[in-house]
């Protein structure tokens, strides 16, 4: 490796502090709406009396900030980090003003369609701004901040959410966001201007990029309507699926042809970055996965209230940003940084195959132990995947490197939600029920014979086996020695 990524210009810890506040804000924006409107969802449907295709509130936004999320990477590595986040934040802010005014569910889905433009970039760019600022070896204790910072706004937006819509206003949920982005931009806006530049001539593979987001978008529309709007044999589903695949076989080709193609091929086949590439696709699809199937387990079987449902996942999430944290501190100050998130997946794999076996045995603090030692282990991998494909990348490839990490993340979280959807119906013999109304599970339940709790306990025993997927991406990344200051 021939480049330097340490920054040109020094930064004195305060201006550090304050971009690394900056960037951390503008990230919870991005990660907050991806969870901050589902509480306000059956608010809105009876405002606008529009029950149906509420869904789309969520899913719109999700498709639009996945699908663009490599081509903020690839484009901040070409016009600069400052340029696209300011570019994001905008976007993002116009689609919360539209989503705030809308009169109808279609203009709010299609506003948030737009807010998800912007907020793909909230999410990757945060990473890649710290990976210009610091240098791989003082990196991991930030990274474990922003990744805090993540799972903090997988709480904190529910929460929010609810109380705005049954208490205030649901618009206030988009509102919000003016104040917020504003305070960002201010906290960023002159210091962000010191960042390197890395003066390579780029250009952009157009072509590419189309393919991607295509090829994205219709996987993604085939996720989320497979097994409830449709059949997942059904000719819609089928056709999406069949015209993702041609899709992605057509960027392949574009990739190995094209003069400086969309994903850098020694991006792609960097072998630090394909371990970590499926390390986090497995691990984050695990975890995102649990998050939405152990509340409805505590309603479906433990009994629960909605609301204390939410309150005993904190053990998870909680669980989660400890473990980042921990592994953020430990990566800092040995070089063998692999060993946390080794140690910590691997308890992660033992204690959701333990709720597998004996979840429904166990007592509630039993069972909010073993959820804990999940959320802990799983925290542990994500600042070490981040770090670790940054480390392994040139300083002009780390924008495009850290977008398709997060692009994976993304897509790994649906592509493992659907595949627990459909093991979790297929165990229940009930093909296209709608998994959140517990009423209808309870009754297929008793009418196919079966015992929703051991049900539940093969999503659990699924969400091991990813998590041991997760963990052989873990032993193949090869750990790198961490580049200092020079």
């Amino acid at each position: 490796m021939t480049e330097n990524t340490t920054p040109s210009v020094p930064f004195e810890p305060a201006a550090i502090r304050q971009i690394i506040l900056g960037v951390m804000l503008a990230m919870l924006l991005g990660a907050m709406d991806q969870t901050i409107v589902a509480p306000a969802l059956p608010t809105i449907g009876r405002e606008f009396g529009d029950l149906e295709r509420l869904p789309w509130v969520v899913t719109a936004y999700l498709l639009s900030a996945t699908a663009v999320t490599p081509l903020y990477g690839k484009l901040s590595d070409i016009h600069g980090r400052r340029a696209m986040l300011l570019v994001s934040v905008a976007v993002f802010l116009i689609g919360s003003v539209l989503c705030a005014l809308a009169t109808s569910l279609p203009t709010l889905i299609f506003a948030r369609f737009v807010q998800g433009l912007g907020g793909g970039g909230l999410i990757a760019l945060p990473q890649t701004i710290v990976g210009d600022l610091v240098s791989p070896r003082d990196r991991p204790r930030y990274q474990s901040y922003l990744a805090a910072v993540f799972m903090t706004s997988s709480i904190v937006g529910p929460v929010v959410g609810g109380l705005f819509a049954e208490h205030l206003q649901w618009s206030l949920i988009f509102w919000i966001n003016l104040p917020l982005g504003a305070l960002a931009l201010a906290m960023m806006w002159n210091q962000l201007r010191r960042l390197p530049q890395n003066h390579r001539p780029h250009s952009l593979d157009v072509i590419g990029a189309v393919l991607m987001i295509t090829a994205t978008t219709a996987l993604l529309l085939a996720l989320s309507w497979g097994g409830q709007a449709y059949a997942w044999g059904s000719f819609e589903v089928l056709g999406l699926l069949a015209g993702s695949a041609i899709a992605f076989i057509f960027f392949v080709m574009r990739l190995m042809t094209a003069k400086e193609p969309f994903v850098p091929l020694t991006v792609l086949l960097n072998p630090v970055v394909a371990a970590g590439v499926t390390a986090s696709f497995f691990a984050v699809g695990a975890m995102v996965g649990l998050s939405i199937y152990v509340p409805i387990y505590f309603e479906a079987v433990r009994g629960l209230s909605a609301s204390n449902s939410g309150l005993f996942l904190m053990a998870l999430m909680t669980g989660t940003v400890v473990g980042a944290v921990i592994s953020g501190r430990v990566m800092g100050y040995t070089p063998h940084y692999k060993r946390t998130p080794m140690v910590g997946v691997a308890v992660a794999v033992l204690a959701t195959a333990a709720m597998a076996l004996w979840g429904n045995s166990l007592s509630l603090f039993w069972f909010e132990v073993l959820l804990a030692f999940v959320g802990i282990g799983l925290g542990t991998q994500f600042p070490v995947m981040t770090v670790g494909v940054q480390n392994a990348v040139l300083t002009h490839e780390l924008g495009t490197a850290t977008a398709n990490l997060n692009f994976f993340r993304s897509l790994g979280s649906a592509v493992l939600v659907a595949a627990y959807g459909a093991i979790f119906l297929g165990a229940l013999g009930a093909s296209g029920t709608e998994i959140g109304d517990l009423d209808v599970l309870a009754a297929e339940a008793a009418r196919n014979g079966r015992d929703l709790g051991a049900v539940f306990e093969i999503v659990f025993a699924a969400a091991s086996v990813s998590l041991a997927i997760a963990y052989v991406g873990l032993i193949f990344m090869k750990e790198l020695p961490l580049r200092g200051r020079t």
